[in-house]
């Protein structure tokens, strides 16, 4: 395998682990991208085949539904059958559900492509990716490293939406997904040839480590060891309250801004070129933000750092509807929530992983990620139904900056217990 020789020449230089977090990040660029394709093409199918916001908004919210309910299931079939098999398999299903998508005619071959297929392709390579790599390959710097694979979502839009936009408002929308598809089919190559299963097939040990990881895949179900995952999480207090506070996140950005905000500003005048333009300068301070956030949770209490990002996001939110949408007020919205998009993951994973342990918890965390995305669902689908029915986002952009303030709450009764007290009882 490359990976042997490659590990073999970069000895004494750099740890392949590095190699194994920008391999992991450039798979969650392109994924992220995929995901961020309907924020572009709203305008487009409208147009083009007569379809209410609200019935593209259902497709949408389906795939994002799927996207986080999959978390779960994708951390026990890394366990299970290995990582770069589960990978390739959805890198495979993303291909066929973005080329298939540009032959679609109804509302329900939407559904299905958008919806279910890249539903489960995307979720498969959620954040539990990132959780699962960062936990098999680093010892030290994990919430840097972590702060740095969850950015790659913002790097994604940073990368993708100005030319995505560009291509759909130029030529034929359908050579937008023909692109993204095409991407996720050359990723196949990269992870065969560079993504070793565990530090030992290269003969390392974890990054900052001096123990063997002596963890190995397992032989149980993949679905039994997820809901076994579920059965225990739901018996701890910390679960139901990073359950509750991620729906908020999820609810308040990807499902929000990430689906609607160019369609908001299409709304106030302002092209969809440049309205993507806005969401690639709020990716450039979402590194920033996040990769900060991975650095402070490492050495911070993460649930005051939880609280500040919601409430500070909460705050955004319901200032943006009452700007004017000058260069100025949209500048210093985009700054803002740029800054503070998704921050809020690495606190969310290191508070995973000091409650249930590192062996859990990236199946535990992808049942926190499904309470993401399944708010990230209800907002793309409300946010449409609110549009169509009054005609304007205000309401919508209030409810979410409220329910943030509320997120900034409940981050500060989560507890402080240690994990060799609380794994073994799993409750409370």
């Amino acid at each position: 395998m490359l990976y042997r020789s490659l590990a073999t020449r970069l000895q004494n230089r750099v740890h392949y682990a590095y190699v194994v977090a920008a391999l992991t990040f450039l798979v969650l660029l392109v994924v992220a991208g995929i995901r961020a394709t309907p924020a572009v093409l709203i305008p487009p199918l409208e147009k083009n085949f007569g379809w209410r916001r609200d019935e593209i908004a259902l497709a949408v919210s389906i795939g994002l539904a799927l996207f986080g309910l999959m978390g779960p299931f994708a951390a026990a079939a890394m366990q299970r059958f290995g990582v770069r098999r589960t990978m390739c398999a959805a890198l495979v299903l993303l291909a066929s559900a973005m080329v298939g998508s540009a032959f679609v005619t109804t509302p329900l071959g939407l559904i299905l492509t958008w919806g279910v297929l890249a539903g489960i392709g995307t979720g498969t390579m959620a954040m539990v990716l990132g959780v699962t790599i960062v936990n098999r390959w680093f010892e030290k710097n994990r919430g840097s490293v972590l702060g740095l694979l969850t950015a790659s979502t913002a790097t994604g839009s940073l990368v993708f939406l100005p030319l995505l936009a560009w291509i759909a408002e130029h030529s034929d929308w359908r050579n937008v997904v023909y692109l993204v598809g095409a991407c996720a089919l050359a990723l196949i190559v990269l992870v065969l040839a560079l993504m070793p299963e565990r530090p030992r097939d290269v003969g390392l040990l974890r990054y900052g480590s001096t123990v063997e990881d002596v963890s190995d895949a397992t032989r149980a179900n993949p679905l039994t060891e997820a809901f076994r995952a579920l059965g225990i999480g739901m018996r701890s207090g910390t679960f139901w309250l990073l359950f509750g506070t991620f729906f908020i996140c999820g609810l308040s950005t990807n499902g929000l801004i990430g689906v609607h905000l160019i369609a908001f500003c299409v709304d106030n005048g302002i092209p969809e070129v440049k309205a993507a333009g806005l969401l690639m300068l709020m990716g450039i301070f979402d590194i920033i933000g996040t990769t900060a956030s991975g650095w402070l949770s490492d050495r911070y209490d993460n649930r005051v750092l939880l609280c500040a990002y919601y409430g500070l996001r909460g705050l955004s939110l319901m200032y943006l509807p009452y700007s004017d949408f000058s260069i100025g007020s949209l500048g210093l919205f985009t700054v803002f929530y740029g800054l503070d998009w998704i921050a809020t993951v690495p606190p969310t994973v290191r508070l995973t992983t000091d409650r249930f342990g590192p062996q859990l918890s990236p199946m535990i965390y992808g049942w926190i990620g499904a309470g993401h995305q399944l708010g990230a669902a209800t907002a793309a689908f409300g946010a449409g139904v609110l549009r169509v029915q009054t005609n304007r986002y205000v309401e919508a952009f209030m409810l979410a900056g409220m329910a943030c303030i509320v997120a900034a709450i409940l981050a500060m009764l989560i507890g402080r217990w240690s994990v060799r007290r609380l794994v073994p009882a799993a409750a409370t």
